[in-house]
């Protein structure tokens, strides 16, 4: 790709990101020209190739977010399974306890992957699509760490009696607020799970972040 080309794909990518930033309100030509530091002119031209693939939809001078978004958004998760399988797995036989890939959506986690240890007598079943708020259990809570403090959370008894918990946040990826964790019915020991957990947090974020 030309340099030429790669700065339009720039500006490109950052209108549409102005486009969803503006929230439930739809953005203005002139807005969006402040947005992304562009003249109106530009702003129309980089308009029409997003809207020929249904990414926008122009009202006049208003622009909105298009439904082929929907298309899109809706191969998010299950690629971000995929990618996430086999370090949950690696983490799942090794401490021994279910473990799980959680994403923010709005106020709640929402559990996206999961992976049960294959050799323990029992272990938690922790079903894909399981919500909690942020505020509860070390799946949400991890989400909410600050970079620099700590490296993970522990819980116990939060979302089930008897259930422990130690996740990490999943950090360094543009666009995703997520959290890798495991859950046991047995108390987990914090000082060897924590590493362990914070590791393949670190492991994950790698590799979405792999270059294609």
């Amino acid at each position: 790709m030309t340099r030429e080309g790669s700065l339009t794909l720039d500006r490109g990518l950052a209108l549409l990101q102005a486009v969803a930033d503006a929230g439930g309100e739809a953005a203005t030509i002139s807005e969006l020209a402040v947005a992304i530091g562009a003249s109106r002119a530009a702003v129309y031209r980089l308009l029409v190739p997003l809207s020929e693939r249904g990414l926008v939809w122009r009202d006049g001078n208003k622009v909105r977010l298009g439904v082929g978004l929907l298309r899109l958004a809706g191969q998010v998760l299950p690629q971000l399974r995929e990618a996430a399988r086999p370090v949950l797995h690696e983490l799942a036989e090794k401490v021994g306890a279910t473990a799980h890939l959680s994403v923010a959506q709005g106020d709640q986690a929402q559990a996206v992957a999961v992976v049960e240890p294959t050799w323990t007598s029992f272990h938690v079943a922790y079903r894909v699509g399981t919500r909690h708020p942020l505020s509860a259990g070390a799946a949400g809570k991890a989400m909410t760490l600050r970079p620099g403090g700590e490296g993970w959370v522990t819980s116990s008894g939060e979302l089930e009696a008897g259930a422990s918990g130690v996740a990490a946040p999943v950090r360094g990826v543009p666009g995703l607020k997520a959290s890798l964790g495991v859950v046991s019915l047995e108390p987990l020991d914090a000082s060897v799970v924590g590493p362990a957990v914070l590791g393949s947090a670190v492991r994950l974020a790698e590799v979405l972040k792999q270059p294609e």
